[in-house]
C-alpha cells in the first residue's frame, strides 16, 4: 500500500512550508506550493506575478508564520541604471500596477 503524502509539511531544508495543491500554477512535482504564497494569493484577490520581480516577505523573518498580517508583497523590478528617465518610467509603471492595492 502507497503512503498518502501529508497535505501540508514543513521542509527541513529551508523552514518554509508547503501545502498540496497539484492544480496551483507553481505547485511542484509532487502538487505541492508554498503556503505563504498561497496566502498572499488569496489576500491579493490575484496570483503573485513572479514575471514582473513580485516575491511575498515575511514580515518578521519566521518562514512558517504564514498569517497574511505578517506577509508582504515586495517588488524587485527596479532598473538597473539610475537614470532619471529611467527609474520616472520604472515608478510610473509601478504605480500603475500597484495604486489601487495600496490603502490611502
Amino acid at each position: 500500500m502507497r503512503r498518502r503524502r501529508p497535505d501540508r509539511t514543513t521542509s527541513p531544508r529551508d523552514g518554509y512550508v508547503r501545502v498540496r495543491m497539484p492544480e496551483h500554477p507553481r505547485a511542484d512535482k509532487s502538487g505541492m506550493v508554498l503556503e505563504h504564497v498561497v496566502v498572499m494569493e488569496q489576500k491579493l484577490g490575484r496570483p503573485v506575478r513572479w514575471d514582473l520581480g513580485e516575491q511575498v516577505h515575511h514580515i518578521n523573518g519566521v518562514k512558517d508564520d504564514n498569517r497574511p498580517e505578517n506577509l508582504e508583497l515586495w517588488v524587485t523590478s527596479q532598473p538597473r541604471g539610475q537614470r532619471p528617465e529611467d527609474l520616472v518610467r520604472w515608478a510610473r509603471e509601478i504605480i500603475a500596477r500597484y495604486e489601487a492595492e495600496v490603502p490611502d
